[in-house]
């Protein structure tokens, strides 16, 4: 028994209230996923931004003369 009065689970624990619940209509199973899909995402953290590379390793790669140069290769010779 639950000393709040309230429903019991088979566990005998206080049953949880509903994320959702259906106030109209007969939604289908694949609705009622997509649904909770869209709530659940938008209850979530910030994704964290991607770390740009530091001013200072291009000055640095600047001063020693490794600014890309055009030609073959030149792309993996870009990436820092």
């Amino acid at each position: 028994m639950s000393d709040q009065g309230g429903p019991v689970d088979q566990a005998g624990e206080p049953a949880q209230e509903p994320l959702l619940s259906v106030v109209k209509g007969q939604p289908s199973d694949e609705e009622l996923a997509a649904l909770s899909a869209v709530v659940l995402s938008l209850g979530g953290p910030e994704p964290a931004k991607a770390a740009a590379l530091p001013v200072r390793l291009w000055v640095r790669r600047q001063r020693l003369g490794l600014a890309p140069v055009p030609g073959p290769g030149a792309w993996k010779r870009s990436k820092g």
